[in-house]
Parts: C-alpha cells; structure tokens; sequence
C-alpha cells in the first residue's frame, strides 16, 4: 500500500515505513506506530479540529445557506490557515457529505464523506466544467432485500464502490440499515426488512462489496432511528430484549461478518440518552461486545453535548462548527474532558485514514463504469421484484401481444428511488414507456400524449415540496393521479391488446407517510382507475396488470383481485422500465420475495397505537422547549414506546393470528418448485445442526426459488414468537426438472434469545422445529431436534436498561 503514497503527504508516513515495516509483523502494527507518532505530532487545536467535522458547503444563494450554521465557505473567521484549508478540501468532490480536517505536514490526509444508500451522491455538474459527474441510480434497499440474494447484493455493493473510489470518495455514508418497525416511516425504503436477519446478512454483504474496492462504507443509523416524525429529538423507549433480537441484530451482524470502516450514530435518543451520547451503544455493546474496530460518526448535526459524545465513544462530529472546536479545546484544558480519550478518539479516525485512497494518494479517474454499472442494476431491481396476483397466467405476457395502453402518472414518470440524501443524481431514468418500446411494444399514442401533457401542466402547478429536505435536494412528489373517463378505457381497450396501471408512491428523508387515501391507502381517483381500465379490457377479453412504483407497503385486499396480474416492481433505480418489461415478458422469471408484511389494513399494524409517538410536553411546538443544542433544526420533547416489543412485523402477525394480504416471504413465479428431503444431521444439538433440502423445478419454466428456514422455540421460560427466521438461500437457475440440494448450519445463536436478567444469549432446553417453506405462511416441511440443558450462548454487557416501565404486548 505505502508505494501509493502521493508524494504531496510530504515525508512523516514515508520515514515511518522505512523505520518500522521490516521490524513489525503485520501491517496492524505499522499502522498503529503511524498513528501513535502522528498523534503525538498533533497539537490540541489540531485534534480538535480533526474530530469536528469541516462543515456543509451547498452552493446555495447566502440567505438560505445562513440556515445551515458551517455551510459558508469561511470555516472559521478567526483562522484564516484552517478556513483556506476548508476551502480546498471542499473542491475534491462537490457535493459530498463532508469532510475531516487535513494537515499535510503531519501526514494528515481529508476523508471525503458521501451519501447514500442506492448510490454515490455527489453534484452531477461543476461550475466551469464541461464533464459530468453523474452516479448510477440503483435500486432502493428493499428492492435488493428482495432478492433474497447475498451474492447479488456484493456485486451491487462492488459496483457502488467502484464509483466511490473513482470519484475520490473515500467513506460511503450507506447502507442505512434501520428495521422496517412500522410501514409508514418516510425511510423504510432506504432500509432492508423488518426482519433483522435479512437486513444483517444484506448489509454485510453491502459493505463487503463497497469494501473490496479499498473505500470504506458506514452503516446508519445506530440505532433505533425507526421514524422520521421528530427524528432528533425522539426518545425510544424500548426493552433490552427488543433491542438486541431486534433492533441492534442487524447491525451486530454486519460488524462481525464484514467490519464496516466507520458506524453513524443516530439522532434518536435510545431509553433516555441520545444515542450519539451513549457509552453503552458506541462502546459497551459496539467495541466490548461486538469487536468493532472503525470508528464512529454523528449523523449530521446529532446529539447535544460534544464532550459526552467523545466520551461515549461518538469520535467524529459532523458536519462540524468552529465553535464545537473551541468546546473540545476548553474542555481538555479545563479538564472536563481527558486528553487520554481525545487521544483515542483521533487515533480511531487515522487508524482509517491509513486504509483510504485519498492517504495512499489513489488518482481516481472521475470515469467509472457506469454502462456495467447499469446493467447490474438492471438484474438486481428485476431480481427483486415480486410477483403478487397472476389470475389464469396473465403473465408473462403473451407473444401476441402488440399494442399496449399505459395507464398512470408514473408509466410515464416513474419513481426510480426515494428522496432526500437517499436520491442519487443519476444521468437518466427509463420509464415504463420506454421500458415497453425497448421491448418491441407500441405504446398507445394518444394516451401518451394525454397523460404527458396532464404531467407537465400539474408540475407548473405543484410548487415546492412539503418536505423541506425534499424540496433542498431537488427532489420531487408524484404528480396526483389523473382522472380517466369510462369512455377513453373503452376507447383504450378496442384499440390496444393489453392495458398497464402504474401506481406511485414516494417518501424519504424528514417526513413519514401517512395512514391516509393517497398514500398507504388508494385514493377514489386511483380505485376507480384500476375499475374502469380492468371492466373495459376485461368486456374485450383483455388482460389488465398493475405495476406498484412503491417504496413501502400500501394496502391492497381492497383492489388486488379486479386486475389480472400484480407486480411489485418497488423504486427499481435506473433502470426502472427495462427491469420491468424484463419480467413483464418473462425474460427473468420473478424471484423477489417479501422482506416486510403487507397487512390488510394500517389498523392491523402491532405500532398502529404509538407510531410516531407523542410531545412529551403538551402545548402548541412553538411553546415547547427548543432541544436544538447545536443543531441546524428546531428539536422539540417527543418520546415513542415501544410496547409491542419483540413482536415486530411478521413476529406479530403470526403469533397473534393477525390476516395480512401478502406474507413475510411471499412471491409468485412462473413456474413452479417442490421441497422434499428435508434432513437434520442428528436430533439432539451438540454445537450445531446441519441442514439440508432439496428443491426441484416442477414447472416448466427456468426459474429460482428462495428456500426460507424458521424455527419454532421452546416456550418455558420466556415468550417468543411462533416462528422466528434462522436461515435462507436462493437456488441458481433451475431448468424444468433440475434439482439442487441446499445446506444451512445452525449455530447456537440461532437457538438464542436474550435474557435481561442475566444479561446474556441464552437457548432453552428443550424441542426446537425446523420449518422449511417458501414463506412463513407456507411451511412445506418439518424437521426437529432436542437441546438437553440451558445453553448459555453468551454474556454481553448491562446495558441500555429503560428508565420506566414498558407496557408490552402479551
């Protein structure tokens, strides 16, 4: 690595090599003699002005940017050295995050930090610059949980990646990673699934493919950030056991099996202290208990106490303010603050320093791949989609087929991801008409025309987002659904041979949805839509498929069955229209399989009482306290519990025999499969089980299958849910009649759960059951196996106790 080093780092990490790699046994210990001899170089200022970040640059007119404190060119008007340094570092990549301080003479290199989980997001266009700088737009989170497929994910990962090292980006602020607790928080589809195993093995896999370019990622938000409503200033008020099944599982995966560079605590409080503030979580649970070895970062503008973070282990502030510089350096001098722990906090950030192109001096071209980018996202969004109704074989569609009537604000302007800093500037997005022309269709003309200019005269009227991060970054709403007469579906239907109904839905960043018409339900305009198109093609003999261009759940049981078909086709990235023409036609045969529960109603959710939580103190917001602190946006007293516990998505549904319209797990296919020859390798666990079944093509259609495995626990001394998933993999591609065999190892932690009294994992005695399906509703075979004695898996730290009582779901 050290012959990379650009020459401008002047001579300290050059003379250390030459000093210390040949009397050292690995390159750990080099690098910690680098660290140790640049630290002790560094002066008080230096240090602190290392752990705060150098503040946002938007090239925003002056009175918005006043709104952003650290947003003006001038860092610190009081250090002109450090400002021009700031204003260097901020022309590497416009557009990004933010940047750590640099000091050359030290061997002090920036780290560039950018967003987002579907892709890099940087500014597209320089001024002066006649190049482009756009990213590939890939397909939302969900999407790529829907796969079910860890190998796929790391190739979407390594493509990501590939753009972060080529556009001199050296931390990649992804893969957010928080549980889809409640269907209508406004970030879910920056997330994976309600189920923390899923979303632990597709983060890991995430971060290993983003990694293996030599850039580094972190996962966000640490942890229990399940809500935008209040996002700063929400306490989360949740059990021990809660925490570690559910909400800290996933990110506990990730960090052993793929040890992200950097973690990014969350705004949230967790039971009482802001989680950026919290030495059970950064440091107790994530390094004690977990191993962690990066370090960690604010999210932008989180917590309150810039002393109490660095003590918790919270080693960088971002973006960053002069003033919270100043508070360190008072702090050390004052002794409210140890230099010993400001000292750890900055060797954790050069300890990454040393792993990232920037410090190795990497020339990144600004020209990655985005063609072979392109078309890994194009397998990935149509691998992750998920093929709800197909009544008589609708789909794929048939050969004689010509003539297609696209229906839907969003045929023509589709939603390719969510908004906020999980949008992506990406230089083009194929819409459903053009998906379908690529394809050899012919798009009906006339309602093209109708609908494109029914789209542009609502944009001239629709003004700025609610949203206000929307409206910032540029994004934008759907257009309301236009309104369609029983006459032109008539006129649709005798001159096209088979209609498309696209349905939109968007959110993000700074707003959740709402259990409303016109967002998790459908609004009259919508249902009379899916009626008048379906009535009209149907009289003809014609088939009708809805497309849902969604980021969540929305209801369904309502409508599902008067169209012929139903896709799930998510916010597919951008390669969004050919991704779905490819399963349309039946070119991939859909394999998606949900990662999250699509219940029956809003009402039926197990958080519909306490989601987004309440004012801690009563009165109008603007008489209640202002929780700011050193954040660029009001923060007012909120607090949320939750008291359905461990009972999270489908852990809830099925345990209290709640109907949902489509199951954790569920997906149509082409064809059709048989799992048989289920075997467990001895029926008393002795340090593990292994596994294996076998699943065949029964249909007569190449196609792939997701083999999920869930295990029944003993109940004796702790209540657990009915079936908790444990295991699962997908098959390659099987041609009719071919077989493969699937093998899964479970491991004591499998069998565990966590025990609050003793602070530890514990697996119960007694009988275990294997329960191999194609979803938790679909259980095809069952296997079981004895645990003689209590196994106590293992102990972890007290931590995170809630400071009042929890009322729980029994």
């Amino acid at each position: 690595m050290f012959s990379k080093i650009n020459r401008r780092l002047l001579f300290v990490p050059l003379i250390l090599t030459a000093t210390f790699i040949n009397g050292c046994k690995s390159q750990e210990a080099v690098n910690e003699k680098i660290v140790k001899t640049i630290l002790e170089s560094m002066t008080l200022k230096e240090k602190a002005q290392l752990v705060i970040g150098t503040g946002m640059f938007f090239e925003l007119p002056d009175s918005i940017a006043a709104m952003f404190p650290g947003s003006n060119r001038m860092a610190d008007p009081n250090d002109s050295v450090y400002s021009a340094m700031v204003a260097k570092i901020r022309k590497f990549v416009p557009g990004a995050a933010g940047n750590t301080a640099e000091f050359l003479s030290k061997g002090i290199t920036t780290q560039v930090l950018a967003d987002g989980p579907a892709g890099l997001r940087i500014q597209p266009r320089r001024k002066n610059d006649e190049k482009t700088y756009y990213c590939t737009a890939f397909p939302i989170a969900t999407v790529l949980s829907s796969t079910w497929d860890v190998d796929l994910v790391y190739k979407v990962g390594q493509a990501m990646g590939n753009e972060v090292l080529e556009y001199g980006v050296d931390i990649l602020l992804a893969p957010g990673m928080n549980i889809h607790r409640d269907p209508l928080c406004g970030r879910n589809f920056e997330y994976y699934s309600e189920d923390p195993l899923i979303t632990g093995k597709m983060a890991a896999a995430m971060v290993s493919g983003v990694q293996s370019n030599g850039v580094g990622t972190s996962i966000k938000h640490y942890a229990a950030n399940n809500q935008e409503t209040n996002r700063m200033s929400v306490n989360t008020i949740v059990s021990e056991r809660a925490l570690r099944e559910i909400y800290l599982k996933g990110f506990e995966i990730a960090v052993k099996e793929s040890q992200p560079w950097t973690v990014m605590s969350a705004y949230n409080k967790v039971n009482g202290e802001y989680a950026s503030e919290s030495h059970d979580l950064l440091t107790s649970i994530l390094r004690n208990d977990w191993g962690f070895k990066g370090y960690v970062m604010t999210d932008w503008g989180g917590g309150s106490d810039v002393v109490k973070q660095m003590v918790a282990g919270n080693d960088l502030i971002m973006p960053g303010q002069p003033n919270q510089i100043k508070t360190i350096i008072d702090a050390v001098e004052g002794g409210k603050l140890d230099v010993a722990v400001l000292d750890k906090n900055v060797a954790r950030i050069l300890g990454i320093m040393l792993k990232s192109p920037k410090y190795k001096g990497y020339q990144y071209s600004s020209k990655p791949d985005l063609s072979a980018h392109a078309k890994v996202t194009r397998q990935a969004a149509t691998d992750g989609m998920v093929l709800l109704e197909n009544r008589n074989n609708t789909l794929p569609i048939k050969k004689d087929v010509v003539k297609i009537a696209a229906f839907g604000n969003t045929s023509y302007d589709i939603i390719s991801g969510g908004t906020g800093s999980g949008d992506v500037n990406e230089a083009y997005t194929i819409s459903m008409i053009h998906g379908l022309e690529e394809a050899g269709f012919t798009a009906d003309s006339e309602l093209r025309t109708i609908y494109e200019a029914f789209i542009k005269e609502s944009r001239a009227k629709q003004g700025k987002s609610s949203n206000w991060l929307t409206a910032l970054m540029g994004g934008k709403e759907p257009v309301a659904e236009m309104k369609i007469s029983k006459e032109l579906a008539q006129q649709m239907a005798g001159n096209n041979d088979i209609a498309i109904i696209t349905i939109g839905r968007n959110s993000g960043e700074g707003g959740d949805r709402k259990p409303e018409e016109g967002d998790f339900y459908l609004n009259t305009v919508e249902k009379e839509l899916i009626e008048l198109v379906s009535d009209a093609f149907k009289t003809k003999g014609k088939k009708t498929v809805v497309i849902l261009n969604i980021g969540g759940p929305i209801e369904t049981k309502s409508w599902s069955a008067i169209p012929d078909a139903v896709l799930l086709a998510w916010q597919p990235g951008q390669e969004a229209g050919n991704s779905v023409m490819d399963v349309l036609t039946g070119r991939v045969n859909p394999s998606g399989r949900l990662p999250v529960t699509f219940p029956i109603s809003y009402d039926d959710a197990p958080t519909k009482n306490n989601f987004p939580g309440v004012a801690v103190v009563e009165g109008n917001e603007d008489d209640r306290p202002d929780l700011s602190g050193f954040s660029f946006m009001r923060r007012v007293p909120w607090q949320v519990i939750y008291e359905e516990d461990i009972y999270v998505g489908y852990r809830y549904y099925n345990t209290f025999k709640v109907g949902v319209a489509y199951e954790f797990g569920y997906g149509l296919s082409y064809t059709s499969f048989e799992m048989s020859d289920l075997k467990l390798s001895s029926n008393y666990f002795k340090g593990k089980i292994n596994v294996s079944v076998t699943v065949k093509n029964t249909g007569n259609v190449d196609g792939r299958e997701v083999a999920q495995i869930y295990l029944s626990k003993p109940q004796a001394k702790s209540a657990k849910p009915v079936l908790e998933l444990i295991a699962f993999a997908k098959t390659k591609l099987l041609k009719p009649g071919e077989s493969q065999v699937l093998n899964f190892v479970v491991e004591p932690v499998s069998l565990a759960s966590f025990n609050e009294n003793d602070s530890a994992w514990l697996a119960e005695a007694g009988k275990y059951e294997i329960n191999v399906g194609t979803s938790v509703n679909n259980i095809i075979a069952k296997g079981s196996f004895n645990l003689k004695t209590d196994l106590v898996v293992e102990k972890v730290s007290k931590a995170l106790v809630p400071k009042q009582e929890i009322n729980k779901l029994k």
